[in-house]
């Protein structure tokens, strides 16, 4: 598989360097294309949270295409440093900042801002795409009231949640990738808690 690269924005065209090993599954650029084209012209001056963020392709391109701030996760230290390298490599620093933690920890913190975007894109087959959206769900001021939870996963691990603050609003299909959209539920009043 060819390294993953910036495929828009001030970086477009950029080779972005892969984490060492098969501990990451990067998004390819098809899928990632596909995505950046839904969100549009919503990505400029956006906050964008990337949970699991591995090469820190998605979040380098949200970078490059104009979004104001990047908070990169991820646990694994080699991945942490590909995504340091990467911000090196495509010069997109400014607005960045990445952070060798686990998700899960992170998202149980009290929010210390809210994020347009969250995006979901776990390592495979082990729910935790699932109980990413549960600690979201639990914690939903992650999320800005007008934000879109992003969820990269196999079709084969697809399932409806019921979840208690998010609703699924969309799914695409993409060979071995499905993308999920979900923002607030329509009956949620996301601004009942600064009144």
């Amino acid at each position: 598989m060819a390294p993953p690269r910036i495929i828009g924005g001030k970086a477009g065209g950029i080779r972005l360097r892969s984490v060492p090993g098969s501990g990451t599954r990067p998004i390819t650029d098809r899928v990632k294309e596909a995505l950046f084209n839904i969100l549009g012209p919503d990505i400029e001056g956006a906050t964008f949270l990337d949970l699991f963020a591995g090469t820190g392709s998605v979040g380098l391109e949200a970078l490059s295409r104009g979004a104001s701030y990047v908070c990169m996760i991820d646990t694994s230290r080699q991945a942490i440093s590909t995504i340091k390298e990467n911000l090196r490599l495509t010069r997109l620093e400014q607005g960045a900042e990445v952070l060798h933690m686990d998700a899960f920890a992170f998202l149980r913190r009290p929010p210390t801002r809210a994020f347009d975007f969250i995006f979901v894109a776990p390592p495979q087959y082990k729910g935790l795409w699932e109980k990413a959206l549960a600690a979201l769900d639990t914690n939903p001021t992650w999320l800005s009231p007008s934000g879109t939870i992003i969820v990269q996963i196999d079709p084969n691990e697809y399932k409806p949640l019921l979840l208690q603050n998010f609703t699924e609003e969309d799914r695409r299909h993409y060979g071995s990738t499905q993308l999920i959209f979900y923002r607030y539920k329509l009956s949620q009043d996301t601004t009942a808690t600064s009144s």
